[in-house]
């Protein structure tokens, strides 16, 4: 009786396709519904402390950015009067000369400084510069262009020479929206301080970028020394002592600590050596998990109601035409169509699964002759690159040849005439069929001889092979290409003498032949560049005008030898680059060898 009510329950799904696929979107919808409302609720405290620390942690690596951007343009502009040759001019003649050479040194200096201080922009309210050997002060604002003589030495000239800085920015309690950005003078030669010069300076400048931060009525920036001193307060509140003693105690760079209030974010700002610090409290956090927590048992309740209507809906709009296809399917013989086992399955997948079957063996015949096509169109593009030799090479080979007419032996003039000659005859026999190592390692000669004639002995080439891995099958045209694109790429830049070393050896059951050469080498980003285009990713490597590049020739050995035949490159800037062409030992497979 239980079996009979049972098969009555379940045949309504195993035979129709619809009714399967409504009852899983159903569980599909609900279940994720529920566990996901579930762990939200569990971990939402956690998650937004999570989100907290890394949003704040990224706004305070740029902000940091930013900030040290800011207090960089500050020190180029302190660095442009300290270069100022009016500057020079004035430490080395302003007690000598006549008044009116005096007179115009000083204007000249004068003028430096206005001109750096209203280049500054608003937020520059005031610039003085103090040289001790004249112990003269030079005060540069809006109102006043002034010039002092100073009995004694200024309180930042004596603490800087104290605690031999030659940097600081410092504040005063009277006016703490202000700063001064200090920097010494120093002579060239030993390092004397001459004075310095000090720009006064508006902490708003700074808001705009702190605003970055998401500053809130509860969150707290602020900018305090490498000490823990505090500088800026936007907000006029001060951090108590355990918090400010925890700054000074915690490493350069960027991180943060908690403590049961609050977080604490801190950045070292580059290049002053100061601290950018935001307080985020706890509360805010817990204020915002809660009400994520209440949201997502509402969302949770709304969304398993509607994903239950929205699941049988999509069932049904997708099975239809499921179902359909099944039907029609039933009348569709396809050409030379092979039985197979019919599916275990009773519905309309079952019937789809049978029919496809067959369908994919017409796929595979179809993959088959495309894959022949291929290899017949790779095959009629190596045919068109072989038909040419580069047109800059072969003109600067008959250059030289007529060349040496006029100063070399006929001997030496029909050897060269030879390997030109052989070369010619190899590229355009038999461009279909794959030549033997040896055959190609001939070819490689002929050229290196040309090469060698038009470079003298600025180049070297050394040979180094197994004899026994000569007979070997590889694709035409293979090393040649590989060889020319190191001296187009590698050697044609590089100064001083040339060396080329190709090695050819048996390694387990395949053979490696390293063409390695001296050349200016690339460097990191470059090389990974030409490995990514050399697996088919982007591009064309190391191919330029009618040269055949180093890709075509890895799609060749990709293509006759499969996954056993590669090409593999490294390099080093300066030291040379090495290419290296794995080919396996024996036939390849349905293609002859000359």
């Amino acid at each position: 009786m239980l079996k009979k009510i049972g098969n009555k329950l379940v045949d309504p799904f195993k035979r129709s396709i619809r009714n399967k696929l409504i009852l899983a979107m159903i569980l599909l919808a609900i279940v994720p519904i529920a566990a996901i409302t579930g762990l939200a609720a569990d971990n939402s405290r956690q998650s937004m402390e999570t989100e907290v620390i890394t949003t704040n942690q990224s706004n305070m690596k740029w902000t940091g950015v930013y900030v040290g951007d800011q207090f960089t343009q500050l020190n180029n502009l302190i660095y442009s009067a300290l270069i100022s040759p009016h500057l020079n001019d004035y430490l080395a003649n302003a007690e000598e000369g006549s008044p009116s050479k005096q007179f115009t040194i000083q204007k000249n200096l004068i003028e430096t400084l206005n001109n750096l201080f209203y280049s500054a922009g608003n937020k520059v309210i005031g610039l003085e510069m103090y040289l001790a050997e004249p112990n003269k002060m030079f005060f540069i604002n809006a109102s006043q262009n002034d010039i002092e003589s100073v009995s004694v030495e200024p309180e930042p000239f004596q603490t800087m020479a104290a605690n031999n800085q030659d940097f600081m920015v410092r504040t005063d309690e009277a006016q703490p929206d202000q700063f001064q950005l200090i920097r010494s003078i120093n002579r060239f030669e030993n390092q004397d301080r001459l004075g310095y010069i000090s720009l006064r300076i508006r902490w708003s400048m700074f808001d705009q970028t702190l605003d970055l931060l998401g500053r809130g009525d509860q969150q707290q920036v602020l900018i305090v020394s490498g000490d823990g001193e505090e500088l800026y307060l936007p907000g006029g509140q001060k951090l108590p002592e355990s918090t400010l003693e925890r700054i000074r105690q915690a490493d350069e760079g960027q991180g943060y600590f908690s403590t049961d209030d609050e977080y604490v974010f801190y950045n070292t700002i580059d290049p002053v050596g100061l601290r950018l610090v935001n307080i985020v409290p706890r509360s805010a956090i817990n204020a915002s998990a809660l009400a994520t927590m209440r949201f997502g048992f509402i969302v949770g309740t709304i969304s398993a109601l509607a994903a239950i209507i929205i699941a049988v809906f999509l069932a049904w709009r997708m099975a239809t035409p499921i179902v359909k296809l099944a039907r029609s399917m039933q009348g569709l013989g396809l050409i030379r169509e092979t039985e197979i086992t019919v599916s275990n399955r009773v519905d309309e997948i079952g019937l789809l699964e049978t029919k496809l079957n067959n369908m994919s063996l017409r796929i595979k015949e179809h993959i088959k002759n495309e894959y022949s096509i291929t290899l017949e169109k790779k095959t009629a593009e190596l045919k068109a690159l072989q038909a040419q030799i580069n047109p800059h090479f072969l003109q600067n080979t008959l250059q030289m040849i007529g060349s040496m007419l006029f100063t070399k032996q006929p001997a030496e003039c029909y050897a060269i005439i030879r390997s030109l000659s052989e070369m010619f005859r190899y590229v355009i026999r038999d461009p279909d069929r794959l030549a033997t190592l040896k055959t190609e390692m001939d070819h490689l000669d002929n050229y290196m001889k040309i090469q060698q004639q038009r470079f003298g002995a600025r180049l070297g080439y050394n040979v180094r092979q197994d004899e026994s891995a000569l007979a070997s099958p590889i694709p035409k045209l293979t090393l040649q290409p590989i060889v020319e694109n190191a001296f187009f790429h590698g050697l044609d830049t590089k100064s001083g003498d040339w060396q080329l070393d190709v090695d050819v050896c048996k390694e387990e059951n395949a053979i490696h032949i390293r063409i390695k050469d001296n050349g200016v080498g690339m460097n990191a980003d470059r090389l990974a560049l030409v490995r990514s285009r050399l697996n088919g990713h982007s591009g064309q490597a190391w191919t330029s005008g009618s040269r055949i590049g180093i890709q075509n020739v890895a799609s060749r050995i990709r293509l006759h030898f499969g996954k056993d035949g590669l090409i593999r490159i490294n390099s080093e800037p300066g030291l040379g680059t090495t290419v290296t062409v794995i080919i396996p030992l024996g036939e390849a497979g349905g293609v002859g060898v000359e």
